[in-house]
């Protein structure tokens, strides 16, 4: 890649019966997506407050694709170099 390229990500949630899901999408320049999904459950005891069960599988889901995007980045490396690839976040 030279220059810039613009990627975006896609935020989706939904709520049904105190679970909510959420799933975060990354379109790549390349064409090529990366999901991640999260979930959220309310606890019985607490009040039904919609944000912050998103708030929680939004971020679960972004953590996800965070986690499969670093993944897709060392198995691009190890194609390169043909040796293991040791990436952390």
């Amino acid at each position: 890649m030279s220059g810039s390229d613009s990627w975006s990500v896609q935020l989706h949630v939904s709520e049904t019966d105190g679970q909510t899901d959420a799933e975060a999408v990354l379109a790549m320049g390349s064409g090529q997506q990366l999901k991640g999904r999260g979930r959220a459950r309310l606890n019985p005891l607490d009040q039904q407050v919609e944000k912050i069960g998103a708030e929680i599988a939004l971020a679960r889901a972004l953590s996800d694709l965070a986690h499969a995007l670093l993944h897709a980045a060392a198995a691009d490396v190890e194609g390169m170099t043909h040796a293991p690839a040791h990436l952390h976040i």
